[in-house]
This record gives C-alpha cells, sequence and structure tokens, in this order.
C-alpha cells in the first residue's frame, strides 16, 4: 500500500454493491479528511454472481457472496469489505469483525408489476430466489405460484419485462441507492416484513487489524449496527439458512429494541409470529423470542430451523 492509499475497500463488482462501496468511501473521507483517491476500491466478481440459473441455497447460501472478500482479507489484499448486510452468512469467522454498519436505508420491499398485493391478478406467476418473499407472498395470496428469480436489479427487471413472471419483489433500498425510487410500489413494512438486516451496508475487517478497525468504525452508526446485530443474533438463534422463511422488524422504543419476527412454512400455508422488546446490548432478548417462536410451530416450519 502507497502512502496515498489510507484504505483499500474490497467490495462485489455489481453495480449496486459499487454504489455501497462508493458510499463507504464517501463517508470514511469525510470522517477522516481524505480525498476519494485515498480509498482503493478493491471490486470482486463473487461466486453468487457468477451462477445465476439456480436458487443460492442449492449453490452454497450465502457464503458465495462473502468467500472471495473473506480471502482477501487474510490474504491482505484488502484492508476492509464492503458487505449488504443482508447477504452476510450469520455465522462469521472469528477473525473477521463487523467494524461499521452505514445509516440504515428504507428496510421494506418494493412490489413491482402491481400496485399492491391485492391487484396482482389471479393466478399470478411470481419471480423471486427468496423463501421469505414466496412463503410470505404464497400466504397472502396462495393461487399464485413462484418461480426463481436471480441476478442484480437490471437481470430481474429483465426477466420481468421479458415476461418471465408477472410480478417481482426487490428491496427499497438498493432501489433508491441506484436512483430507482420510481419503481415498483413500496409494501407497508407493518404487513410484510423485510429479510433481518434488509437496507443495511456493514464494513467488515479482520479483528487483528487495529488500526484498519479504528478508521472503519468512525462510520459506525450505532442505532443501526445494533438493530441489525439483534436481528441477526435472532436469526443465530432460530438456527435459519437460506432455505429458511424468516422475516423480522426492528424499531426503537426509547433505549429498547423492539423485535417482530415471523416464522412461515416455505409454502406460506403455515406462518408463527412473535414479539420481544430488549436491551439492545442484552443477547437473551433475541435467542428468547426464537425460542418462543420455534416452540409453537409445527414441524411444517421447524424442519427449516436448526434452532428447534
Amino acid at each position: 500500500m502507497t502512502d496515498t492509499i489510507k484504505l483499500r475497500l474490497g467490495t462485489r463488482q455489481s453495480p449496486l454493491a459499487m454504489v455501497q462501496a462508493r458510499e463507504a468511501r464517501a463517508r470514511l473521507c469525510a470522517a477522516h479528511g481524505w480525498s476519494e483517491d485515498q480509498v482503493e476500491l478493491v471490486p470482486v466478481v463473487a461466486s453468487g454472481d457468477k451462477v445465476l440459473d439456480r436458487p443460492l441455497a442449492e449453490i452454497g447460501g450465502k457464503a458465495l457472496w462473502t468467500k472471495e472478500l473473506d480471502a482477501w482479507l487474510a490474504e491482505g489484499r484488502i484492508d476492509a469489505a464492503v458487505h449488504s448486510m443482508k447477504d452476510v452468512e450469520t455465522i462469521r469467522p472469528e477473525s473477521l469483525r463487523i467494524a461499521a454498519v452505514l445509516p440504515r436505508e428504507d428496510v421494506r420491499d418494493v412490489l413491482v408489476g402491481a400496485a399492491n398485493i391485492a391487484a396482482i391478478p389471479q393466478g399470478a406467476t411470481i419471480g423471486t430466489s427468496a423463501p421469505r418473499r414466496a412463503a410470505q407472498m404464497l400466504h397472502l395470496r396462495p393461487d399464485c405460484r413462484v418461480v426463481s428469480f436471480r441476478g442484480n436489479v437490471a437481470t430481474r427487471l429483465g426477466k420481468l419485462e421479458a415476461g418471465e413472471a408477472d410480478v417481482t419483489l426487490l428491496a427499497a433500498a438498493g432501489l433508491s441507492r441506484l436512483g430507482q425510487s420510481d419503481v415498483g410500489a413500496p409494501l407497508d413494512s407493518a404487513s410484510w416484513l423485510p429479510a433481518p438486516a434488509q437496507g443495511a451496508i456493514g464494513i467488515e475487517c479482520n479483528a487483528a487489524d487495529e488500526r484498519a478497525c479504528a478508521l472503519v468504525a468512525a462510520i459506525d452508526d450505532r442505532p443501526s449496527h445494533l438493530a441489525v446485530m439483534a436481528e441477526r443474533s435472532l436469526l443465530l438463534a432460530l438456527g435459519g439458512n437460506c432455505h429458511s422463511a424468516v422475516a423480522v422488524l426492528s424499531s426503537w422504543q426509547g433505549a429498547q429494541l423492539h423485535l417482530r419476527a415471523v416464522l412461515f412454512s416455505p409454502d406460506g400455508s403455515e406462518r408463527v409470529e412473535g414479539e420481544a422488546r430488549f436491551d439492545p446490548l442484552d443477547a437473551s432478548g433475541p435467542a428468547a423470542l426464537a425460542a418462543d417462536l420455534l416452540a409453537r410451530s409445527s414441524p411444517a416450519i421447524t424442519q427449516h430451523f436448526a434452532g428447534a
């Protein structure tokens, strides 16, 4: 690393990932008084971006988004890695630390192809590869059928335009960051819950690299960080994986964090909901909520959660 480069940020090479990396760079430069050319963006084509014809759960799960960046951190080729926290597997190597979570964006999903869920035509085809979105939609609209839809935002919108599905669902945060907030209709998060950590950008460093951790920690948004980690703790306690249909919405109530979570069977026929309020530093809060949800779930749900 030359004297002019202060930090090397690794990122996936997708358009959205690059936008998120540029946001992280801008925040680092503002915090430390650097010029943009002092933060080098180092892109990689992640495995998850290479194989688009099969559901993620069939080809290795969320690790396909992070394994190249993890290797580069271990090899010292980058100082930090920028991630969509929704795509980061729950159990991470002890050698890595999430040093910062940026201020969280809109957590909602956006429905593309219909004005709202009631307006989706009878028997319509829903394009999504997310178990949560599929199960939640099938719960509300069991007349519909789901087809696999993978790829970046442009790819999925292209598939929709080509008639491979009647409607699809995208994250409002991703559309906003890409300057496409006019696409689709946001769904009310009170009735359609988002994915754990949706809308959050995280930056990960080698835990032993105190310099990089300190530089990155300067742009950490504490409320976003605590909420995201609580949602990830819930997912960990549930034993959730890429096959698990779990939705969660967090909100602050004074100094306490409120979590509302729903588990679904994959076909959407069964649904269990629970909520909890706790101190955000109390790890037992998410764990207790997970235990309650699993205790009230049937085998149709619990077989998809290792925490059961």
